[in-house]
């Protein structure tokens, strides 16, 4: 079952790739304390990621902290190597914090994991925002078409804050 309002996030590892290189995280402890926005993707350098999804969250991180937000993180079923250097080529920052799930542990746990071996992906994220508070979920929106950004996007992630 996918993750839905009222759900408390899945404590799984994940990896973030800092100066000394990848390190584990829980996502207990990345998700579960203040008002995070979280955004799944299916893959970096993907053209709906890298068009569309991650940079709406970047270029709109003034508008997310000024309703509250504390942190807004993204996650996606690469290997943090991947995840820096994509957000490098999008020059996130520190506005998004990239969250690796290689394994796709963190999208099978919130239920959120597709099969995207049709186009040569193998298990992927689904795309999705959510809207977490102290580790529970208070809004989800979930594309029903992977390619698709408007459940996800960082317009509607600002209407449900």
């Amino acid at each position: 079952m996918a993750l839905s309002s009222g759900d408390t996030v899945p404590d799984v590892t994940l990896t973030t790739l800092t100066a000394d290189g990848p390190t584990p995280v829980q996502s207990s402890s990345v998700l579960g304390s203040g008002t995070v926005v979280l955004f799944g993707v299916p893959g970096a350098f993907t053209p709906a990621c890298s068009d569309t999804h991650l940079p709406g969250f970047v270029l709109r991180q003034d508008e997310l902290k000024a309703k509250g937000v504390d942190t807004v993180a993204c996650t996606a079923v690469n290997d943090a190597f991947v995840l820096g250097a994509w957000a490098d080529s999008r020059e996130v920052g520190d506005a998004v914090l990239m969250l690796a799930d290689g394994n796709a542990d963190f999208a099978k746990a919130a239920g959120l994991d597709m099969d995207g071996s049709k186009f040569g992906l193998g298990t992927r994220s689904k795309r999705y925002a959510a809207v977490i508070k102290d580790g529970v979920v208070q809004w989800i929106g979930v594309e029903d078409v992977p390619s698709t950004v408007d459940a996800s996007s960082v317009e509607s992630v600002l209407d449900h804050l």
